[in-house]
C-alpha cells in the first residue's frame, strides 16, 4: 500500500528496546555465542545497521543487561564493557549511526538519514549502593533506566518478586533523585507492582514503559494493568509495544493482527499520545509472524492504517510520542 510506505518514510520512528548490544559482546554461561557486528548484515538476530535503515528507523534505545553471572559485584565493570563495545561498533559505520545526547539528535538523525542510538539501563545494578555514579554513566550517554529487571536488587523489587509486595529501597527513592536531576528516562518496564506504585507515589516526571504490553489483552506478569496504564498516561508517560509472542497472546504463535489488539486496548485505557513501540529484538525467542526482524516494520505501519488510524496517530505511535518525552525529560 502506497499511503502506508509514504507515511513510513516520513516518520520519525523509534524504538525504546533491544537487547542487541548484547550480540555484539562475549558472553559467558549458558548463552557463549559467537559476538557479531551490529554494523555488518547478518542471518543472525533480528538488528543490524542495514537492517535498522531498511526499517526506517531513525533512534534505537540499545539496553544495557547485565546477566545474572555477573551481579552482583561485576555488574558495573559489566556495562561499562557494554557501553564500551556500542560505542566501537558506532565508531565503524563511518558516521551512520551516533550515540544520541538529546532529543535534537533523534531529529538531525531523521533529516540525515542516519540511525540515533540512545543508551539504557534494563536493571539498575551497575550503579550498586551508590545513585551518585548515574552522573558518570550519564557522561558516558545513559539516557534511560529501569530499576530492575526481573529480580530483587538493591533499589527495588522486580516481577519476579510480586510475592513479597516489595516495592522501592530507600536506596531507590534516593536514585529517583538523581534520575530526575539528571534528565534520565525513568523506565517501569520489570518492575513490580509495588514499585510502580511507589514511583507514581514518589516521582513527578513523565515516566515510560519501554517493552510491556496489555494484562487484559494477555495475562503475563510483564505486562501492565489498565490501572497501571491510566497512571502512566496521567504522567503523561509512553508505554512501548513488546513484541515477544508470550506478551502477546497466551497461547500460539501471534501475528500482527494480535500486535495491534495490544494497540487497541492502550488506546482506548489510555489515548494514542500515549503508545509506542518496544520491540525487544534480540531479547526474545522469537516474533509475530511478519514482524521476523526490524527490517519488516513497514508491515506494522500498514497494518496499523488498514485498522483505521489516522496518519497523524500512526506517526505518534511510531515515534513520535516517545521523541515529545525524550524532549521533556532529556532535553
Amino acid at each position: 500500500m502506497e499511503e502506508a510506505k509514504e507515511i513510513h518514510k516520513e516518520s520519525i520512528i523509534i524504538d525504546a528496546h533491544c537487547d542487541t548490544i548484547l550480540h555484539a559482546a562475549p558472553r559467558i554461561g549458558r548463552y557463549g555465542w559467537k559476538p557479531r557486528s551490529i554494523i555488518e548484515r547478518s542471518d543472525r538476530g533480528h538488528i543490524d545497521l542495514p537492517r535498522l535503515i531498511e526499517g526506517g528507523v531513525t533512534c534505537q534505545f540499545f539496553a544495557i543487561y547485565v546477566d545474572a553471572i555477573y551481579k552482583p559485584l561485576k555488574a558495573t565493570e559489566r556495562a561499562l564493557e557494554l557501553i564500551t563495545i556500542l560505542y566501537e561498533e558506532v565508531e565503524k559505520s563511518n558516521g551512520k549511526m551516533f550515540i544520541v545526547d538529546k532529543s535534537r539528535d533523534i531529529i538531525q538523525a531523521k533529516k540525515e538519514g542516519k540511525v540515533a542510538a540512545l543508551i539504557s539501563f534494563e536493571g539498575g545494578e551497575p550503579i550498586q549502593f551508590n545513585p551518585i555514579i548515574l552522573r558518570m554513566f550519564h557522561k558516558l550517554g545513559l539516557r534511560a533506566i529501569s530499576l530492575t529487571w526481573n529480580e530483587r536488587n538493591m533499589l527495588a523489587d522486580g516481577v519476579g518478586e510480586e510475592r513479597t509486595k516489595g516495592g522501592l529501597t530507600n536506596i531507590g527513592i534516593k536514585a529517583l533523585e538523581e534520575i530526575k536531576r539528571l534528565g534520565i528516562l525513568l523506565d517501569v518496564s520489570h518492575l513490580s507492582e509495588s514499585g510502580f506504585w511507589d514511583i507514581i507515589e514518589n516521582y513527578d516526571m513523565p515516566i515510560i514503559a519501554s517493552h510491556s504490553n496489555s494484562k487484559h489483552i494477555c495475562n503475563h506478569r510483564r505486562n501492565l494493568t489498565d490501572e497501571q496504564l491510566k497512571a502512566i498516561a496521567e504522567k503523561n508517560g509512553v508505554v512501548g509495544i513488546n513484541f515477544c509472542p508470550s506478551f502477546i497472546v497466551e497461547e500460539g504463535k501471534p501475528t500482527i493482527e494480535d500486535l495491534i489488539k495490544h494497540i487497541d486496548h492502550m488506546d482506548k485505557v489510555m489515548g494514542v499520545n500515549h503508545i509506542g513501540l518496544g520491540s525487544d529484538f534480540d531479547g526474545i525467542p522469537s516474533t509475530p509472524i511478519g514482524l521476523e526482524d526490524v527490517s519488516k516494520l513497514p508491515k506494522l505501519t500498514a497494518s496499523l492504517l488498514e485498522h483505521g488510524y489516522s496518519k497523524v496517530d500512526i506517526k505518534k505511535i511510531l515515534g513520535e510520542n516517545f521523541l515529545r518525552i525524550i524532549s521533556e525529560v532529556v532535553g
